[in-house]
């Protein structure tokens, strides 16, 4: 069967657009991609059509703001960061949720953030997640910590003064953001443990408190963004999770950089690999308990 783009109704009505891959015969799980920030769906073909291939149904959207639910001009547009998650990943949750099929999430960055917004993350039997991060430039190398603050403090307030949203586009960085997205991500990112350490963000953590099923963290040495020691900062939020941390070395793996984007390129097969079969010793875990 050939994949198919459908339209998913938010909470609030939103409609968010989706991509469902269907799975090679029997499907015996979900699973969803939840995916980073201001990257588009379709760069999560490969592996869905990978896991489709193996016998699971895949989901992958674009949140609004983003690829086919971004509105004919970003200027203006008002969305809440979070709402990413709280509206639009809910909202494919609920599509794929079923009694009969377990259902699973992958995150890329910012989709380790949005688990844990999920009001109906407990529909989600596990996850895996790759590149996520605090976000904190403290985190990063010397020189990228240094073109972060000049993203932040130079070139981000001159584009979003231009256009009205962050042309993200125009620095070869992904999709466009809206303004207000912009805004609550260069605020956290202020911060070591991101939002968790914003004053105004006190009942954030009541969120996270509710996610109780595994979740896997893995990140690449090399990703200069989202380094272990940043994605250790961010999942320390998920206090009640039974989380597993997991240091990938590419070069001893040997399959070339991956970076912050590289985890869901071609080269990165064996980690999509790693990825199902950790989902399968989980649910086979999960139904002999």
């Amino acid at each position: 069967m050939t994949k198919q783009v459908l339209t998913l109704n938010a909470a609030d009505g939103y409609p968010v657009v989706a991509t469902l891959y269907p799975a090679a015969g029997d499907a015996h799980a979900h699973l969803i991609v939840a995916s980073a920030t201001g990257v588009p769906q379709g760069f999560y073909r490969r592996f869905a059509e990978f896991a489709a291939a193996r016998g699971y149904r895949v989901l992958t959207l674009d949140y609004r703001g983003i690829g086919l639910s971004r509105p004919a001009t970003l200027k203006g547009f008002e969305v809440d960061f979070l709402d990413w998650g709280r509206l639009d990943l809910a909202a494919a949750v609920e599509h794929m949720a079923s009694d009969e099929l377990p259902l699973l999430l992958v995150g890329h960055s910012y989709g380790g953030h949005a688990l844990g917004l999920l009001p109906n993350q407990h529909k989600v039997a596990a996850c895996y997640l790759f590149g996520v991060s605090a976000g904190w430039h403290g985190w990063m190398p010397p020189l990228e910590r240094a073109k972060v603050w000049l993203t932040w403090n130079l070139f981000g307030p001159l584009l979003t003064r231009w256009k009205g949203y962050l042309a993200w586009s125009k620095l070869g960085m992904g999709e466009d953001l809206p303004l207000t997205v912009y805004h609550q991500w260069k605020r956290w990112c202020r911060y070591p443990h991101y939002f968790f350490d914003d004053p105004k963000m006190s009942g954030i953590r009541a969120s996270y408190d509710r996610v109780r099923m595994p979740v896997l963290a893995a990140n690449s040495v090399d990703d200069l963004w989202a380094g272990p020691a940043s994605r250790d900062a961010f999942m320390a939020g998920y206090r009640n999770a039974d989380v597993t941390a997991v240091d990938i070395d590419p070069a001893r793996a040997g399959f070339g950089p991956i970076g912050h984007m590289g985890y869901f390129k071609a080269q990165a097969q064996p980690l999509w690999e790693d990825a199902l079969a950790w989902f399968q010793t989980e649910l086979s875990s999960a139904t002999k308990s």
